[in-house]
């Protein structure tokens, strides 16, 4: 199995603190799939720096607050 992304983040307790939204309700309102919010939430996948910037401004938070970094 290859090794996870450096991008650490906090989307499910975004989710859970913004009303419990589901993952599918979270990726149509920033354009991508609920599989996608799946990927990137358990760290397989890292989102392009558009989607990143799309999921914190749906929490109306900054990039910091939902995706950091462990390199």
């Amino acid at each position: 199995m290859g090794r996870r992304p450096p991008i650490t983040n906090r989307v499910k307790d975004m989710r859970d603190a913004h009303g419990g939204i589901t993952q599918a309700e979270l990726g149509l309102a920033v354009g991508v799939t609920r599989h996608t919010i799946i990927a990137i939430e358990q760290g397989h996948y890292s989102p392009s720096l558009e989607t990143a910037f799309r999921i914190a401004r749906h929490f109306g938070v900054g990039l910091e607050d939902v995706f950091g970094w462990e390199g």
